[in-house]
């Protein structure tokens, strides 16, 4: 199994930064995608970020030059680092990791979620 602990949310004002880690543990053979989704009531899980194994990335149109997302595969754990902060950025923050683990009768692929994080910008 995989499992994705994040950390980091938490109340900020308007144009303040924030920084979320999620990282990942379990019988993981390799990592190959993790990103940062979030959501708000009402409405569909979007995509903010996600970078690969081999450090390209992709961002929300919302989010570009704001955010910037960066991984340590030595410690299988991915971060936002978040700046300018927006009302509109509120919202519960998932992390989630791709790739390929161990199972009983061999590799297995994975596609897995951490439990969310809530972020909230207000003054």
């Amino acid at each position: 199994q995989v499992q994705l602990v994040e950390s980091g949310g938490g109340l900020v004002q308007p144009g303040g930064p924030l920084r979320l880690s999620c990282a990942a543990s379990g019988s993981i053979v390799w990592i190959n995608a993790m990103g940062w989704y979030r959501e708000v009531p009402g409405k569909q899980r979007e995509l903010v970020a996600t970078i690969t194994n081999g450090g390209s990335t992709n961002y929300a149109d919302s989010v570009k030059g704001r955010f910037t997302i960066s991984r340590d595969n030595t410690k299988m754990t991915v971060y936002l680092e978040m700046n300018s902060l927006k009302p509109e950025d509120t919202a519960v923050y998932y992390c989630n990791a791709k790739g390929r683990r161990a199972g009983v009768s061999g590799f297995a692929t994975f596609d897995s979620w951490g439990q969310g994080t809530q972020v909230t910008v207000s003054s």
